[in-house]
């Protein structure tokens, strides 16, 4: 039987499927014990940013505990809740406190692992460790991008600065251990005065914080080039000045609030300075190792302090550090934002290898790499030698 034209078939063209080779990075989130650190990487929508690039989230139960985030709403974004050792065993894995080397054992070989410097707190033990599992350590506030900019070194900055200014207020409003006055004052009653050493971003949030509530506010600073520019975005209600011993030690005299950040030459403030301070001045170190600008002031934690600990009339003066964990959240936020744009590049790139051999941004925040230390001042701490990494992405 001969078929009719509606019976007869007819070969259709179909899509043909397309297999996709690239291979999806897990990223691993295992909580941080160590109790200086409260800030976490990723908030629930942050990590829901990166599944939908393709990534898988695998973070350890309760490691979000310290920004207040449940188990339950990583799960809602689609990550997965694990063990210890499965977070550890993932492609990726941040964690901003250096790990201890018996965590390091359980990395894949090869593995990426994204962290903050922290030389303080780096162990010759645990860099040895990294070296033996050819760990890829990149410190994320080294990492630039295409502009020169630091987008993780930044941005935590400016949280460290409004929250040492939020801090202080606190402090100073307190009627039984502090002085029981705010920090800007009112009609008929002068405001405070604060005196911050730097102009980069972390000194520019604390002046901005400080002058909005009505602070009296005095900036120092050697780069006068950054000065001028830090004042321009300021306003004249910042009083900027290079840093001439008189006039620099008229202002901590007076001063209720000293903020110091990083400057260069880095000065130092002896005993007798520190002596002709107001009894209560409120002192934050800002910068990445705290501690020697004032070697003579016994130095507070606010991340493991005690609210009875971090009274600012006892001792009579001291130093309080890591005031950024006081907004440990916030960070969490800011960071979730700059990840998702780190990542975008790793998938695009397809690896961290390719990323790094086209983005001169992620070399120069590589620590170690395949077995090598390839920072200087990494090397240099623990007297050992650096190499080039671009020798070795030159070969790959």
């Amino acid at each position: 039987m001969t078929p009719t034209p509606d019976t007869t078939p007819v070969p259709m063209e179909q899509q043909a499927a397309e297999s996709s080779h690239r291979r999806l990075f897990s990223i691993g989130l295992p909580k941080c014990l160590d109790p200086a650190e409260r800030r976490f990487p990723l908030t629930p929508e942050g990590a829901r940013m990166l599944i939908e690039q393709g990534f898988t989230i695998r973070m350890e139960s309760g490691a979000a505990d310290s920004i207040h985030y449940t188990d339950n709403q990583y799960i809602s974004a689609g990550a997965s809740v694990c063990g210890r050792n499965e977070a550890l065993a993932s492609d990726i894995v941040i964690h901003l406190a250096p790990l201890d080397r018996s965590d390091i054992r359980h990395l894949c070989r090869g593995a990426l692992l994204l962290t903050l410097l922290s030389l303080n707190r780096l162990s010759a033990e645990t860099l040895q460790a990294l070296l033996e599992r050819n760990i890829i350590t990149l410190a994320i506030d080294l990492i630039r991008d295409e502009r020169g900019n630091t987008p993780f070194a930044d941005i935590l900055a400016e949280i460290d600065g409004r929250a040492a200014m939020a801090r202080a207020s606190s402090f100073l409003a307190d009627s039984v251990h502090g002085k029981g006055i705010l920090l800007g004052g009112v009609a008929g009653v002068g405001p405070c005065e604060v005196t911050i050493i730097g102009s980069g971003i972390g000194a520019c949030s604390a002046a901005r914080s400080a002058s909005g509530a009505g602070a009296l506010v005095r900036m120092f600073d050697n780069d006068i080039y950054r000065l001028r520019e830090s004042t321009r975005v300021l306003g004249p209600s910042v009083v900027a000045s290079a840093m001439h011993p008189r006039v620099l030690a008229n202002a901590l005299r007076t001063a209720d609030v000293v903020v110091y950040t990083s400057v260069s030459p880095a000065p130092r403030f002896d005993s007798d300075a520190i002596a002709e301070m107001k009894r209560g001045v409120i002192i934050f170190d800002l910068t990445a190792d705290p501690g020697k600008a004032f070697p003579s002031l016994p130095t507070i934690d606010l991340a493991l302090a005690s609210p009875l600990d971090i009274s600012p009339t006892e001792p009579s003066r001291a130093c309080y550090i890591n005031a950024g964990s006081a907004a440990a959240r916030t960070a969490a936020m800011a960071l979730s934002n700059t990840f998702a744009t780190m990542f975008y590049s790793l998938v695009t790139c397809e690896g961290v290898s390719h990323a790094l051999n086209l983005q001169p941004g992620l070399q120069c925040a590589a620590l170690t790499f395949l077995g090598k230390i390839v920072n200087r001042q990494v090397a240099g701490i623990f007297n050992r030698r650096a190499v080039d990494i671009r020798i070795f992405l030159t070969l790959s």
